[in-house]
C-alpha cells in the first residue's frame, strides 16, 4: 500500500508537470488506458493519482465520463491572483542583496526570450510560469514551494483563456527583465512595486478574457 501510494504520487507529479506546461488542456478527458499505458503503472494507481491531482483542483471526475482537465472560473483566476501578490510580492520584499538562486531566475527570462525569437510562444509562457516559481523561492519555504507549484499548475489552465498568446505573454518578458534587475541590486522595496503592479495588470487582462468568453462563447 505504501509503495502504491507513493507510485501514484510520483505519477501526480508527473501528470502536474504536464498540465503546468501546457500539454493537457482544460476541459480534456484523461484516458486512463493510454496514460497507464505510457507510465507503466497499474489502473489503482494511476486512479489514486488521479484523486490526488482532483483534490488539488487541476482534475474533475464526473459520473460515468471520466477524468477531465478543470476549466477555471473567473472567480478561480481572483483568488490565484490574491495568492500569487500575497507570496510572490513578500518573497521578493525581503531582498536586500543578489540572492543565491539569482542564476536560476536569471536563466528563465533568457529561455524566454530564445522562446520569443524562435516564436513560440507556449515555451514563453513556461519560461514566465519557471520565474514566478523562482520568485516565490526567494522566501525560502519548502511549503509555499509545494503551494505554488499547484498555483502555477492552475494558472496554466488560466492562460489558455487567451486567444492570442503572443500578445498576452510577449509584454510581461520585459518586465521580467525589470524585476531580475531590481533583484539583482537588493532592491526589494522596488521589486516588488515592479511585481505588484504586474500582477495586477495580468489579472485585469485575464478577466477580461474570461468575461468575453462569456459573451461570446
Amino acid at each position: 500500500m505504501i509503495s502504491r501510494t507513493s507510485t501514484a504520487e510520483r505519477v501526480a507529479g508527473v501528470l502536474r508537470t504536464r498540465i503546468a506546461e501546457g500539454f493537457f488542456l482544460p476541459g480534456v478527458r484523461l484516458s486512463e488506458h493510454d496514460i497507464g499505458s505510457a507510465l507503466g503503472v497499474s489502473r489503482n494507481t494511476l486512479r489514486e493519482a488521479f484523486r490526488l491531482l482532483t483534490h488539488e483542483r487541476l482534475l474533475t471526475h464526473e459520473l460515468n465520463r471520466g477524468v477531465f482537465v478543470r476549466v477555471l472560473s473567473v472567480e478561480d483566476v481572483v483568488d490565484l491572483y490574491k495568492v500569487r501578490k500575497v507570496v510572490e510580492c513578500s518573497a521578493v520584499r525581503g531582498v536586500t542583496e543578489k540572492p543565491p538562486t539569482f542564476a536560476k531566475l536569471a536563466r528563465t527570462v533568457e529561455d524566454g526570450r530564445l522562446a520569443e525569437r524562435s516564436e513560440r510562444w507556449q515555451d514563453l509562457g513556461t519560461a514566465n510560469i519557471r520565474f514566478h516559481a523562482v520568485i516565490a523561492e526567494l522566501g525560502g519555504s519548502e511549503r509555499i514551494d509545494e503551494l505554488m507549484r499547484g498555483i502555477f499548475a492552475e494558472l496554466r489552465l488560466v492562460f489558455h483563456m487567451m486567444a492570442d498568446p503572443r500578445r498576452f505573454h510577449e509584454p510581461y518578458l520585459k518586465r521580467n527583465a525589470e524585476i531580475l534587475e531590481r533583484i539583482e541590486a537588493g532592491d526589494g522595496s522596488g521589486a516588488e512595486t515592479l511585481l505588484a503592479q504586474y500582477l495586477a495588470d495580468a489579472e485585469t487582462q485575464l478577466v477580461e478574457a474570461y468575461a468575453e468568453r462569456a459573451q461570446h462563447p
